[in-house]
């Protein structure tokens, strides 16, 4: 039964109760039916509204399409990884003076701590990366190095609240959030937004990571599971296609009539859309999440052959293929908060680096020669830095005052190192950087104003950068 007249309808209503039917529509989307099942066809968008995701023009030409977000749960050493400091190794095992402190617990200053890492110069530009990023180093003059960000807060989850929403207070909407509002998406028939996660589990502070915050609920991330199987759980489809052709057409009908009383009620549109949008993913995330389908020279390029490698090589090859496909923004996440090197800070990043530097090298490799590099930007950071000083014996705890980043693909300058800390990595001296001028430099190279990208909330037009007099960083921008 394809078609519904009155009286079938009421039949079918009365033999089942709401509740009893979203039971037997089966787990979550998978009930769903395959996107050609949908009343339109798999390629067209879903009905428009005040609160979608359509493409919509940017306020001026864009010099990229879309971002790679490698997020590094925990903060990663600067002074280890992209900032050579001679002085601190000088200095090492020596009481800093004043001024120099733990902002986590300044009774935790411990002595100067070295870097027993050496740094070497790669590329045409002599760009001073260390050891541990030798695949990186190949890539040198492909990438702007930022040595002097700064954020406004010491622990994990406010500043990773601030690096994704810019602001250290937790409900704002993410950066990724901001974008999706801002263009919208090419691809109606995959999430706009994306979180890939790690199959060991979620990142410190979890979903905030990719939130809309108080945006409406169809702008936040979809989380996917990096995994060789089910990504995404409860996608396939299952019994016969004309039975589950029929429950959505029933589904369809139901909810847009409960909607229509029920206008503003955000949750219910945004969920209204999920489902829709998850039976036209049954076709298009199959196909984008299929790793199968690559070449094992590419899975060999990604580290996909290694076990060290394997797990963020296929979060990273995951992410050019959703990019590929449209996917305006693609966050690729951590378990827990690894780079949090409060001990043993020269062993834990030696298998760090281990296990991310081929699979972000691979992934800058596969972005150029599939022709993706001139519109798409990879942004590679932490939420924060390492202490120049040590934590006890042999590690390093949280740092705001001066970390680095480095950003790479359309619209950047290669081989450019940008800003400065003193001599020991302590403050940012030169050129420093705040997360607001990060932001309003992203949005930049999409197109967006930072200043005229706003939404209406709470009697207020906010901003990403909100009250924030962003800088573009012009210098690393071709």
């Amino acid at each position: 039964m394809t078609q519904f007249d009155p009286i079938q309808r009421e039949r079918l209503l009365r033999l089942l109760s709401r509740r009893e039917f979203f039971s037997r529509l089966g787990s979550g989307a998978g009930a769903l039916a395959l996107a050609s099942l949908l009343a339109e066809p798999a390629q067209a968008a879903p009905a428009a509204s005040p609160r979608d995701l359509l493409p919509r023009p940017p306020h001026f030409p864009p010099k990229v399409k879309r971002i790679i977000y490698l997020f590094q749960n925990g903060g990663p050493s600067q002074v280890d990884l992209f900032d050579p400091k001679p002085e601190l190794n000088k200095h090492a095992g020596e009481k800093p003076g004043s001024g120099f402190v733990n902002d986590v617990d300044p009774n935790k200053t411990g002595v100067w701590l070295g870097t027993p890492f050496k740094f070497n110069r790669y590329g045409k530009s002599g760009m001073e990366l260390s050891e541990l990023l030798p695949e990186l180093g190949k890539h040198a003059d492909e990438i702007a190095l930022v040595r002097s960000m700064v954020s406004e807060h010491e622990n994990h989850e406010q500043a990773c609240c601030h690096m994704h929403s810019g602001s250290p207070v937790a409900g704002r909407p993410t950066l990724g959030s901001w974008v999706t509002y801002g263009l919208g998406t090419e691809n109606q028939n995959l999430p706009a937004y994306v979180a890939l996660l790690n199959p060991s589990g979620l990142p410190v502070d979890g979903a905030r990571n990719w939130s809309s915050g108080w945006m409406p609920p169809v702008y936040q991330g979809m989380p996917v599971r990096s995994t060789e199987t089910s990504p995404i759980l409860n996608l396939d489809p299952q019994g016969p296609a004309e039975t589950g052709a029929a429950r959505l057409k029933l589904l369809q009908s139901l909810n847009r009539e409960h909607l229509k009383s029920r206008r503003d009620n955000l949750e219910l549109e945004a969920r209204i859309a999920n489902f829709e949008l998850a039976a036209r993913m049954q076709l298009a995330a199959t196909d984008a999440l299929d790793l199968n389908k690559e070449s094992a020279a590419t899975r060999t390029l990604y580290g996909m052959d290694r076990n060290e490698t394997s797990t963020y090589g296929r979060q990273c090859l995951m992410a050019r293929r959703l990019v590929e496909r449209g996917v305006r923004f693609v966050q690729v996440m951590m378990a827990g908060q690894p780079w949090d090197t409060h001990a043993d800070n020269a062993a834990n990043l030696r298998s760090l680096c281990k296990s991310t530097d081929l699979p972000v090298a691979g992934l800058l490799t596969d972005l150029r020669q599939r022709g993706l590099w001139d519109d798409t930007l990879v942004l590679w950071t932490g939420e924060f830095g390492r202490t120049p000083f040590a934590e006890g014996k042999d590690g390093r705890d949280h740092h705001k005052r001066g970390f680095s980043l480095w950003m790479a693909g359309g619209g950047i300058k290669g081989g450019v190192t940008y800003g400065a800390t003193d001599e020991f990595g302590y403050h940012a001296v030169k050129d420093v950087v705040a997360v607001a001028d990060l932001h309003g430099t992203l949005l930049h190279l999409l197109g967006l104003d930072h200043r005229r990208l706003t939404f209406h909330h709470d009697t207020r037009d906010e901003r990403l950068t909100d009250v924030h007099d962003a800088r573009i960083l012009r210098e690393i921008l071709t």
